[in-house]
């Protein structure tokens, strides 16, 4: 009888419970029933046809009837590609007036530019000579023709072609001539030779510097400096003899012997060959006057009653005048 009456109260406080909330209490409102406020969700409608009842009604001014749709036909689809492609069309036809023709690049214009470089070996490293840049001085260095046997060569280096040191470009031009000079010396060069330096005629602007001739000196090849057998100095200044006085610490005792000062044109006639040998006009001006200027010494201390030098009128021509 226990267990009956236990499960009639259980039932009957069931019936007397109340029953869960449906919607959350809302803060600052009074009391537990003032605190309880009922939301409702919308209705949705899962029909595809619209009802009268639809909360989310689409409005009038919205409504679109694809029937009253201003469609292109086929025509004016056809147009509407035209169009698309003509102005591609214009633009490439602007694309070639403004785009210059590739100019064509003949074997006589390949072989012109293939002179405006040189590639050059020295001391086993290459080097490029830009050739367009030492044009107007390419006469310093050339070839003298042969002397003794036939087989020792003749090179002249005539200063007064060297470039002004007051050229924005000097050294710039410089140091192309400078691989000029020995790469050519190369070249010319096959057994024993001697140097012709024209120094005559040659203002100060135009002497290289010491550290350009330290530097062909460095430069020069074993065999060359082994092969020299002279180096004339022909009319030397105050100003060579200077320099070379100061890079005489920095030569060889061996190539300071081989060096040779000549004062005139006949005195070095009297040396070696000048059959092949380039003088410059201005350094023949130059002898012709500095002979005149030698006889007219001459003469004057001839005549007031001084001693003659001996070898002052050793040079031809000289005593026959």
């Amino acid at each position: 009888m226990d267990l009956t009456h236990e499960r009639k109260m259980s039932f009957e406080g069931a019936e007397s419970r109340p029953a869960p909330p449906t919607s959350l209490p809302l803060q600052g409102q009074g009391g537990v029933a003032s605190q309880r406020k009922k939301l409702s969700a919308p209705r949705i409608s899962l029909s595809l046809d619209q009802s009268e009842d639809d909360l989310f009604d689409t409005p009038d001014d919205l409504d679109i009837n694809v029937d009253d749709l201003d469609t292109p036909d086929e025509a004016d689809y056809t147009d509407h590609e035209i169009d698309w492609e003509e102005p591609q069309a214009s633009q490439r036809d602007s694309v070639k007036e403004t785009a210059e023709p590739i100019p064509t690049y003949s074997a006589e214009e390949e072989r012109q530019d293939s002179k405006l470089w040189r590639t050059v070996i020295i001391g086993e490293q290459e080097h490029r000579i830009n050739m367009k840049s030492i044009e107007p001085y390419q006469k310093v260095i050339s070839h003298g023709g042969y002397y003794s046997n036939g087989a020792n060569a003749i090179i002249v280096f005539a200063a007064c072609f060297l470039p002004d040191s007051d050229r924005e470009d000097y050294h710039e031009i410089m140091e192309n001539l400078f691989l000029y000079v020995i790469s050519t010396l190369e070249l010319m060069v096959a057994e024993d030779y001697m140097i012709i330096y024209l120094n005559g005629a040659t203002p100060h602007r135009r002497m290289p510097g010491l550290n350009w001739l330290k530097r062909c000196y460095q430069m020069i090849d074993r065999r060359l400096r082994k092969n020299l057998k002279s180096f004339i100095i022909v009319h030397p200044s105050w100003f060579i003899r200077t320099i070379l006085a100061i890079t005489k610490p920095f030569i060889s005792s061996k190539f300071s012997s081989k060096i040779k000062y000549v004062n005139s044109l006949a005195e070095l006639e009297e040396l070696i060959p000048m059959e092949y040998v380039h003088i410059p006009e201005c350094i023949i001006r130059l002898d012709e006057e500095l002979r005149e200027a030698s006889e007219s010494s001459t003469i004057s201390s001839f005549l007031q009653g001084s001693e003659i030098p001996q070898g002052s009128i050793a040079q031809p021509n000289v005593s026959n005048s």
